[in-house]
C-alpha cells in the first residue's frame, strides 16, 4: 500500500512539473533524475508560476548545466524561501539521486501554485515507469548521497494538505 501510494504521490507531482513546463520547448521531464540534471526544468518550473523573477532565454542559453542549476536554486531561496538543498555538482549528472530531487520538487511544490488537471495526470501515466540503470550506477549513486530514508507521501500530505486537482466540466 505504502508504494502505491507513493507512486500516486510522485505521479501527481509529476503531472504538476509537466503542466507547469508544457510550454518549455527545450524542457521534456519523465522523471525525478535524467529530466533535472541540465538545470532546464527547474529554471522552467519556477519561470512558469514567476515570469517576472528572470529572463528564460538569457538562462535557457547559459552554457553549464551547473550554471543553470545554480541560478534555480538561487532564485528559489532568494524569492521563494526554499533552502538551497541540492549542490548544482551534484545534480548536474548522469544520474542524480531521486530522492533528493522529489524532495527539492516537493519544496518548490508547496510554494507554488498546484493545481494539477487531470489530462495532466493522465498524461503523466503513459509515461515509462522505469530507467534500467547497472548495479555499478545504483550503488555509485546510493554512496554520493545520504541514506536517510524520506517518505515522499508523507512529505507532500504534510506540506501540502490543499493540493488542487482539476476535473475536466
Amino acid at each position: 500500500m505504502a508504494g502505491l501510494q507513493q507512486t500516486n504521490s510522485e505521479m501527481i507531482l509529476l503531472s504538476w512539473v509537466r503542466q507547469s513546463t508544457r510550454k518549455y520547448p527545450q524542457v521534456s521531464v519523465t522523471n525525478f533524475t535524467t529530466s533535472w540534471s541540465d538545470g532546464l526544468a527547474f529554471n522552467a518550473l519556477l519561470h512558469s508560476h514567476r515570469p517576472d523573477l528572470f529572463d528564460w532565454n538569457a538562462v535557457a542559453s547559459l552554457q553549464s548545466p551547473v550554471q543553470r542549476l545554480d541560478h534555480a536554486f538561487s532564485i528559489a531561496r532568494q524569492h521563494l524561501g526554499i533552502e538551497k538543498l541540492l549542490d548544482p555538482e551534484d545534480v548536474a549528472t548522469a544520474y542524480p539521486d531521486k530522492k533528493s530531487i522529489l524532495m527539492y520538487v516537493t519544496s518548490l511544490f508547496q510554494a507554488l501554485p498546484q493545481q494539477v488537471t487531470m489530462e495532466a495526470i493522465r498524461e503523466a501515466e503513459m509515461l515509462p515507469r522505469h530507467t534500467r540503470i547497472t548495479r555499478e550506477e545504483h550503488v555509485e549513486v546510493h554512496q554520493q548521497h545520504f541514506s536517510q530514508e524520506v517518505s515522499f507521501p508523507f512529505l507532500l500530505s504534510s506540506c501540502c494538505p490543499k493540493v488542487v486537482v482539476s476535473l475536466p466540466t
